[in-house]
């Protein structure tokens, strides 16, 4: 018997070793073969910068507003919390059978809240405004508000 169970360990250990194989040696012809059939023809438009079909008209380096990285990170919290809610949501009807579900729906709502609570920080820190208002005191006519990026 116990070695009936070695017989099946080792069966499951070499299909994970030959889907690992198969899957590495598809990625390696597939680049191989790129490499070979593909044309290597480098010119100066191909070596530039790309930045999404607009020409570079500052250095590389230089700040990037932030509300860009706000954002992002605002998604992939919210993002995140629909990946932890999906499985609950899958066996909620399971758990309220087996007497669970109060608990269950109390850990999802702190949870919801949490979120929530992060949520409304960041909409009254005004994050969530892709335009902030500036606050300008005296008169100021608008060109002094343009910034040096839109001038280029």
């Amino acid at each position: 018997m116990i070695d009936n169970m070695h017989h099946g360990m080792l069966f499951n250990f070499a299909n994970v070793l030959i889907f690992l194989v198969v899957g590495l040696g598809f990625v390696f012809v597939s680049l191989t073969l790129g490499k070979l059939l593909r044309p290597h023809v480098p010119t100066v438009e191909k070596l530039a910068t790309y930045e999404c079909g607009e020409l570079p008209t500052q250095d590389a380096w230089f700040n990037f507003n932030n509300r860009f990285y706000i954002i992002a990170l605002l998604f992939l919290i919210f993002d995140v919390e629909i990946a932890f809610m999906f499985p609950i949501g899958a066996v909620f009807k399971q758990w309220i059978h087996e007497g669970a579900g109060g608990l269950a729906l109390a850990e999802i709502g702190s949870f919801v809240f949490i979120l929530i609570l992060g949520l409304v920080y960041a909409w009254v820190k005004g994050d969530l405004d892709w335009v902030k208002k500036l606050k300008i005191e005296g008169s100021v006519s608008p060109s002094d508000i343009v910034t040096k990026a839109s001038k280029i």
